[in-house]
């Protein structure tokens, strides 16, 4: 008789739900996830007023967590998380100067050695075979889920350490907490030690407001993530990216648009949610972004797109290779292979089209101009340089390819000409609030996002020739009103999704503070509806079964 009402559960089901599903990654929009953290989160209730217990509790669901992202992967997590650990112990009570950069030194290169051996030696390996035109058989390795992020994060931790900027974790416990907790582990934000484990110590607080302002971010972020981003990858920008020449030049100039709104939608997006279920649990990360579209500049860009990164790439890596303050042989080796390698690919293809090596002679001439009109000319050579070697290998970062490499470049070298263009033409704060300031303004964040745009081509295309036809395409536009009405008609759902996207992206702040106070005065059974609202959304828009974040392949 009970039978008749209770749902039939079959070892199956029970599999599908607790154990690692290659087809079904671990992703907080979900079902499998929801129903995970409730009953996660009503353990961590219980457990509020413990310290180790609680620690240990959410430090195991943060390892379980990873082995439904990655498998067996997550004892690399462990392995790398007790060699750190140890590493930083002993560095932290030596005194002498050699063995502490020797235990230094050791950890950052065990934590580059994983990363290197499952990110890049593909990519390395072939190139090799190419190169030297070598038959070795290449085995593609799976990437585990996340590696750049919980990588950076412990390279941090020793780095801070050793520099004496932080007191170490007190025991093992609290550092694979610290490195392992759930909702930044896979995709960010990159947190610092410094900021973190404060909290850890700290009495668990969780007051009203906080809960409100996680539900608020959790919400906002399944919408863009999961009806926005997801939509207009599966119904518009992945069709037209995987074969562009089958598509007219106005479908191929708005799958570029379509992009732009989508990777931030889907990032921000996954952020928010982490943010916000962080947040649930008493612990605050830091704001990821800041409406990045709304840039005047790239340097401004950098400092409202993944801030997280940016300001990881800026401490320990821009300042390691000397900064603003001097050269090193590692800041200049990158450009110089950088440069020289373009050309010579460029050469070797202008029996195609001369474009790539006017393309790359043009690059090096603009980025030598960018310090040679300086008016400090070492400094600024210095500063451009290490500049650039850190957007290079910031690209490399994000994945071993040839179009990673040239959307890091191009950043890079974006960011010298902005520094010689402030120094010709500083901007005054006087003049911002006059009509030709404010004309100017709007100027520069359009020519600030359509660059930022046109690198994002080569950021997605699945490789550099699918780039290059895509901007080849996109070259051939012409005023055809009748058509673009046809295409934006046939894809009307995604350019309404489109349009909602870059709205939200865009509106000034004092509307989405309304809307969050419009939201925190709402009554506890309206947030409960809406809720209900959003996830009914969620699973009406998964037609075609979750997709995974974009930067879990980073």
């Amino acid at each position: 008789m009970l039978n008749d009402f209770l749902p039939h559960i079959t070892a199956q089901d029970l599999q599908h739900w607790f154990l690692y599903d290659k087809d079904e990654p671990m992703l907080f929009s979900t079902a499998k996830f929801l129903r995970l953290f409730l009953i996660f989160y009503f353990i961590y209730g219980l457990l509020r007023n413990t310290f180790r217990i609680r620690l240990a509790f959410t430090a195991a669901f943060s390892i379980y967590f990873y082995y439904l992202c990655s498998e067996r992967y997550f004892v690399l997590l462990i392995f790398s998380t007790v060699v750190d650990y140890t590493l930083s112990y002993f560095l932290y009570r030596e005194q002498r100067d050699i063995p502490r950069k020797i235990y230094l030194w050791f950890s950052v290169a065990v934590n580059l050695v994983f990363l290197g051996y499952f990110k890049y030696a593909t990519f390395m390996m072939e190139g090799a075979n190419q190169l030297f035109g070598w038959q070795y058989t290449v085995h593609k390795v799976l990437l585990p889920v996340g590696i750049s992020f919980f990588t950076f994060q412990s390279i941090s931790y020793i780095i801070e350490v050793y520099r004496k900027e932080i007191v170490p974790a007190k025991n093992y416990l609290d550092y694979l907490f610290f490195v392992s907790f759930f909702p930044q582990l896979v995709a960010g934000p990159i947190v610092r030690a410094k900021d973190f484990l404060p909290q850890i110590y700290s009495k668990l607080e969780l007051s009203k407001a906080d809960v409100n302002n996680a539900l608020f971010l959790i919400i906002g972020g399944l919408i863009k993530k999961t009806v926005i981003s997801d939509y207009i990858s599966i119904n518009f920008v992945d069709r037209i990216f995987d074969a562009p020449d089958l598509y007219t030049p106005f479908e191929n100039l708005m799958a570029a648009y379509g992009y732009t709104i989508q990777i931030y939608c889907d990032f921000s997006g996954y952020s928010d949610m982490a943010i916000g279920i962080a947040l649930l649990l008493g612990f605050k990360l830091p704001t990821n972004f800041r409406t990045p579209y709304k840039s005047a500049s790239i340097t401004e860009f950098w400092r409202r797109w993944h801030i997280s990164l940016s300001t990881w790439l800026k401490d320990f890596l821009y300042i390691s290779v000397g900064g603003n303050r001097h050269g090193s042989f590692a800041g200049f080796l990158f450009p110089a292979l950088f440069f020289f390698g373009t050309i010579v690919w460029s050469i070797n293809y202008a029996t195609v089209s001369n474009i790539p090596l006017i393309v790359s002679v043009g690059a090096l001439v603009v980025f030598t101009l960018s310090f040679l009109l300086a008016k400090e000319k070492e400094k600024t050579m210095v500063t451009n340089v290490n500049l650039l070697t850190t957007m290079l290998l910031g690209g490399l970062w994000h994945g071993a390819s040839l179009r990673y490499i040239v959307w890091g470049a191009l950043h890079g070298i974006a960011l010298a000409v902005h520094k010689i263009w402030i120094e010709f033409f500083p901007s005054k704060k006087e003049n911002e609030k006059t009509a030709a300031g404010m004309v100017w303004k709007v100027v520069a964040v359009l020519l600030t996002f359509h660059f930022v745009a046109f690198c994002w081509i080569f950021f997605r295309a699945r490789d550099f020739s699918i780039a290059l036809g895509l901007i080849n395409n996109i070259g051939k536009l012409t005023f055809e009103p009748e058509h673009w009405k046809a295409v934006i008609l046939g894809y009307k759902n995604v350019f309404i999704l489109m349009t909602i996207g870059y709205i939200w992206h865009l509106m000034p702040n004092t509307v989405s503070d309304a809307l969050r106070r419009t939201y925190y005065e709402m009554p506890f059974a309206l947030k409960g509806i809406l809720l209900g609202l959003v996830f009914w959304l969620v699973y009406a828009a998964a037609s075609a079964g979750p997709q995974p974040f974009i930067y879990f392949q980073f």
